[in-house]
């Protein structure tokens, strides 16, 4: 009996985009980060791409790929994040699939996953097929294949659900254990129970339909998969094999599968270092005999089933009360707030089903207008959210919309795509499965009610904000401060509800510092200046200008006039009119530039106010981002003006310090706390310039040493490892480099001395990169560095000695 292994990671997180900027701010609680996206890819999908394997002593011996040797799903919202801002990591996931399908009899280990993570047993029909049809044209268009499984959000099931995957040709789906109620041999008459057979989940099982189509289940062991998830299994390689080993103890069937699932998150972000105990795991599977790596399309077609199931209706992985965990205070919570309630969860999820019901409505007075069949051009509208460019919007109006007369037809018709579009965002899983509706993940399928409910307000007469606070007024919070559903509404949502005249406003204070003032895009929308002008009086900065503003999404755009004035520091003045008409725009215009080139200050502010009237605006009306960038900007040059202070000290003192310093004496504290800037600011300076002197480094690490200075650790190690990541980068470009690698070899010397660490992670991953081009069993190939061979040779193996490198097997 062969026996089988396959290991499944539901890589997701939910989509954490401003639903007007279609892009992700700040989110302070996942400092050091950006956002939540940004940590979790660096602590799990970034690791596993590139998984590190020890040895004894703790040195890598070699770096793989975990996704092409385990069964995975991504999020759609997820990879669409990660194809724009880690597109290496992405590459690595679509390059792991390919070798898997060499790996696995010619199948992938990639599943689909339905679009954005809805509860499918909650969803009305027309959602489910869209889901699913939107999560597979998202996975062929990174793949390249269509997909054989998918996975279902918090594996929650009901049978229309599978009626809905099997209509669209998938394969199969990974259930839990408990979603099954109960399985016979095909062509028996008898049925079982788990109870009956402890090794039910050993094996594929047939799912027949009313329909007469059938879909294959998987139900995967879950003791094992509890372990991993929620114990310490992680910490050690050899344990989680041997746990997969164990689990075939005593089941004598022949056809025996061991297959786990769980949030592939564990694998490094719940668990740290989870993606390395993964690693070793699957090494240690591949080298024993008796076992056998799988996924579960290649088992699928080794191994028909020979066993039907039943399953319960609503069911789910994550509430043992079926599906409640997303309607109701069923006791499912996340464990961390004792004492909280969950009332808030019925009332949230009957006020989105009836503002749905009411968007549908919308949706079928407006939309007959422009095509026939309107949940067919929904289903189709995937292609432009695949790639939205001018292109693929422009192919499809041309192809699914008549009645276009007038770029405002055009608009339209955009808008009410956009508008079921967040209709059914608002209903992605993690709006319910935390504690409270405070919680950042409800506060943003709540962004995403509420620009759905612009977009109907826009383009028909119903008015629904006003209904829908009262009706989330009845969802009661466990805090204090915002004590219901409305309250929160009110602080965290509608505020970020943006319309084109704050987008103006952005636009404006933009250009008071953007090098191509003209024309700059803000996220999804592009302001382009049809007249501009820029003054400047010494730390003074004017901007005027007549600009539109558009929106890359619905294609709306708004003609504005503006002026806004920089004073120095963080102080920004402006205002903006859109009813100036063109003799009045020029006048203002001129009468503006002159006053300020006059250096006439209080005269410009009060034509401000004349041609623009009371409405101002000023940095605050700038999105998050751009405001933490303008005013760490205004920060660095004065921090610079600073240390030239600073530095004129150090330098003016300096032979005093050393004096004081060779005769035992202690340093005047302002002496001692100016060293210490001036020499943690040039450390710094070092590796932020735009290129690395080794001599100047090498300097300053003797100053450190002289004078004992207290480093700045963490931002030091953040800039050096950027700077060496960026050197070892340009050595994959330009192996035969020496003065590179010689440079990056002195670099690193001089960390150490600092005793400073790097993240090398990504500076590991290249190094071995560079291994994998130039050797081949531990020798050097000459042609591709035909000088300074032994040199190049010698260099490269020292640097990965301080890498922690042990890739050669015979030692230099």
């Amino acid at each position: 009996m062969k026996k089988h292994i396959c290991i499944h990671g539901h890589f997701y997180q939910p989509p954490r985009e401003n639903a007007w900027l279609e892009a992700i701010e700040q989110q302070d609680s996942a400092y050091p980060y950006h956002d939540w996206n940004e940590r979790i890819n660096a602590e799990c999908y970034g690791p596993n791409s590139a998984s590190r394997i020890l040895n004894g002593d703790h040195r890598i011996v070699d770096i793989v790929n975990n996704y092409s040797r385990i069964s995975f799903n991504f999020g759609p919202t997820l990879l669409s994040w990660m194809e724009k801002n880690s597109n290496e990591i992405y590459q690595a996931i679509l390059k792991a699939d390919q070798k898997s399908m060499d790996r696995f009899s010619g199948h992938g280990s990639a599943i689909a996953q339905v679009y954005n993570h809805i509860i499918m047993p909650l969803a009305n029909l027309r959602d489910k097929e869209t889901q699913v049809k939107w999560g597979i044209k998202d996975f062929q268009s990174r793949f390249n294949r269509r997909p054989e499984g998918m996975w279902l959000a918090e594996t929650a099931v009901d049978t229309e659900t599978l009626e809905v995957l099997a209509e669209n040709d998938i394969s199969y789906t990974i259930l839990a254990p408990r979603q099954i109620k109960r399985f016979r041999k095909v062509g028996a008459s008898k049925w079982l129970t788990p109870a009956d057979d402890p090794f039910f989940h050993c094996r594929p099982y047939k799912y027949l339909l009313p329909s007469g189509k059938e879909i294959n289940l998987f139900f995967y062991n879950g003791e094992v998969s509890q372990s991993v998830a929620f114990s310490n299994i992680l910490d050690n390689g050899k344990l989680f094999a041997k746990a997969l080993y164990d689990s075939f103890i005593g089941n004598e069937n022949d056809i025996c599968l061991t297959h786990i699932a769980t949030d592939g998150e564990s694998y490094g972000h719940h668990h740290k270092h989870g993606d390395m105990a993964l690693a070793f795991c699957l090494k240690e599977i591949e080298e024993n005999k008796n076992f056998e790596l799988t996924n579960y399309g290649e088992f699928l077609s080794k191994h028909t089933p020979e066993y039907e199931a039943e399953i319960h209706e609503n069911s789910s992985w994550s509430c043992v009360h079926g599906v409640e965990r997303w309607k109701a205070d069923c006791g499912c919570n996340s464990g961390g707030k004792p004492g909280w309630h969950q009332k808030w969860r019925e009332p949230l999820r009957t006020t989105l089903d009836e503002l749905r019901e009411k968007l549908i409505q919308v949706y079928k007075n407006e939309m007959p207008f422009f095509c026939n069949d309107i949940w067919y051009v929904r289903n189709e509208f995937i292609s432009v959210l695949l790639d939205r460019n001018e292109d693929t919007v422009s192919d499809f109006i041309t192809k699914h919309a008549v009645n276009i007369r007038s770029h405002e037809d055009e608009s339209k018709f955009l808008r009410l795509l956009e508008m079921q579009r967040n209709a059914m965002l608002m209903y992605t899983s993690c709006g319910w499965f935390f504690d409270d509706i405070s919680g950042i993940e409800t506060v943003q399928i709540l962004q995403y009610a509420n620009r759905a409910i612009q977009l109907a307000e826009r383009e028909s007469d119903v008015f629904l904000n006003e209904w829908f606070k009262k009706e989330i007024s009845k969802a009661e919070s466990n805090t204090k401060k915002h004590t219901d559903g409305k309250k929160i509404y009110e602080a965290w949502v509608e505020p970020k509800r943006l319309t084109l005249s704050n987008v103006a406003a952005h636009y404006a204070v933009a250009t008071l510092f953007s090098e191509n003032p003209e024309r700059i895009e803000i996220w999804n929308y592009i302001g382009i200046s049809e007249d501009f002008e820029r003054h400047q009086a010494g730390d003074f900065i004017l901007s005027v200008g007549r600009t539109v503003v558009h929106s890359k999404v619905t294609h709306s755009m708004k003609n504005f006039d503006f002026a806004v004035l920089y004073l120095g520091q963080s102080h920004i003045i402006g205002s903006m009119a859109v009813d100036l008409t063109d003799k009045a725009y020029l006048k203002m215009k001129s009468e503006i530039v002159k006053n300020f080139n006059d250096g006439q200050l209080s005269d410009t502010i009060a034509l401000l106010q004349k041609y623009f009237g009371q409405q101002k605006f000023s940095i605050w009306n700038l999105f998050r981002d751009d405001q933490r960038a303008v005013l760490l900007q205004i920060v660095e040059n004065r921090v610079e003006n600073a240390d030239e202070i600073l530095k004129d000290v150090y330098n003016r003192n300096y032979n005093l310090m050393g004096i004081l310093h060779k005769a035992n004496l202690p340093l005047p504290i302002l002496f001692q706390k100016n060293k210490e800037a001036v020499v943690n600011h040039e450390i710094i300076s070092c590796f932020k310039g735009d290129r690395v002197h080794p001599s100047q480094l090498e300097n300053l690490v003797v100053e450190f040493k002289k004078w004992e200075v207290p480093l700045d650790k963490t931002q030091i190690e953040f800039v050096a490892g950027q700077r060496v990541y960026s050197l070892i980068k340009e050595l994959v470009q330009s192996p035969d480099d020496l003065k590179l690698l010689r440079t990056i070899r002195r670099v690193m010397d001089s960390l150490e001395q600092l005793e400073v660490k790097p993240d090398l992670v990504p500076i590991q991953d290249k190094y071995y990169q560079i291994y994998k081009a130039l050797y081949s069993n531990d020798t050097l190939d000459k042609k591709l560095i035909p000088t300074d061979y032994e040199a190049w040779d010698k260099l490269f193996r020292q640097i990965g000695d301080s890498l922690n490198m042990d890739l050669f097997k015979t030692k230099d």
